[in-house]
């Protein structure tokens, strides 16, 4: 038997980047003192979520992987606790601009950096307007304690990521999201529809999944959205088997065993049956 416990921390954030960051540090430690040993922070947790509006400042915010305080930190916090710790950064790199991810594996060995490959567009959501196109590829990293997938926010949509990840011998799928309501009003009916969309990932694959979403009402009462959290953990079949709710900072950990999973992939023999021959469509737009 081969257990992992996993957590998924949810909080608010401000315009306070080092508070931020002490915040996101805290729960760490908690999850780590009950036993986490990959823990997803949310997308980035150093600020509030800056692409609800347009405004040049934002871009002041990048900065280029090697010379990130807040890497830096969460490379020793890892180090010290003997964490995973996947981390959300917006970086700078020459003349480009990624929603990125750093892998940092227990001990606070640097893994490599993800950046976010689909960019959503959308009221409220103007991430085109900062981010360019992530150029790595989906990763799937071998860090102490198994190989994880990764994927950022809007990626979480997109079936074809899941697969590759999947394909790629990832044991687990992590998922740091920023979505809330809709810009301006208190629709959160997108909520079910985004946990679901990943339960389809992790039941279709048999892979568990953790996905990690800020809380709390960011902006002016014009220009506002509210967080819904709801981070969540599935087994491998899909089940969401521990959930945050919709307003608390906090962490949620649960255990999963991947040699279970790993048996019943096999027994299922949907990588067996896969005909890859047959599925030459999906590398165009229109289906043609």
């Amino acid at each position: 038997m081969t257990t992992l416990t996993v957590a998924a921390t949810q909080m608010s954030c401000t315009t306070d980047k080092k508070r931020n960051v002490r915040n996101a540090e805290a729960l760490v430690r908690e999850a780590a003192s009950k036993g986490a040993q990959v823990i997803l922070l949310q997308e980035f947790f150093e600020t509030e979520y800056f692409c609800r509006e347009h405004d040049d400042k934002f871009f002041d915010l990048a900065s280029p992987v090697s010379g990130n305080d807040t890497v830096r930190t969460m490379s020793d916090l890892a180090a010290e606790l003997d964490v995973v710790l996947p981390v959300s950064v917006y970086e700078r790199a020459n003349k480009s601009y990624f929603n990125s991810l750093v892998m940092i594996d227990a001990g606070g060995t640097i893994l490599g950096t993800y950046r976010k490959s689909h960019i959503p567009q959308a009221a409220g959501y103007w991430e085109k307007r900062y981010f360019n196109p992530g150029d790595t590829g989906f990763a799937v990293w071998q860090t102490k304690y198994g190989k994880i997938g990764t994927a950022i926010c809007w990626d979480q949509w997109f079936p074809e990521a899941a697969r590759i990840m999947a394909l790629e011998g990832a044991d687990l799928l992590l998922y740091p999201s920023a979505i809330g309501s809709n810009l301006g009003c208190d629709d959160t009916e997108s909520r079910r529809h985004w946990q679901r969309t990943m339960q389809g990932h992790s039941a279709a694959n048999v892979i568990p999944v953790v996905a990690s979403n800020r809380v709390g009402v960011e902006g002016s009462a014009e220009n506002s959205l509210r967080f819904y959290g709801s981070s969540f953990v599935t087994d491998h079949l899909g089940e969401i088997v521990v959930e945050g709710d919709q307003e608390s900072d906090m962490t949620i950990v649960s255990t999963i065993d991947t040699d279970v999973a790993l048996r019943r992939r096999n027994n299922l023999g949907m990588f067996r049956d896969r005909r890859p021959e047959l599925y030459g469509k999906l590398l165009t737009l229109d289906g043609s």
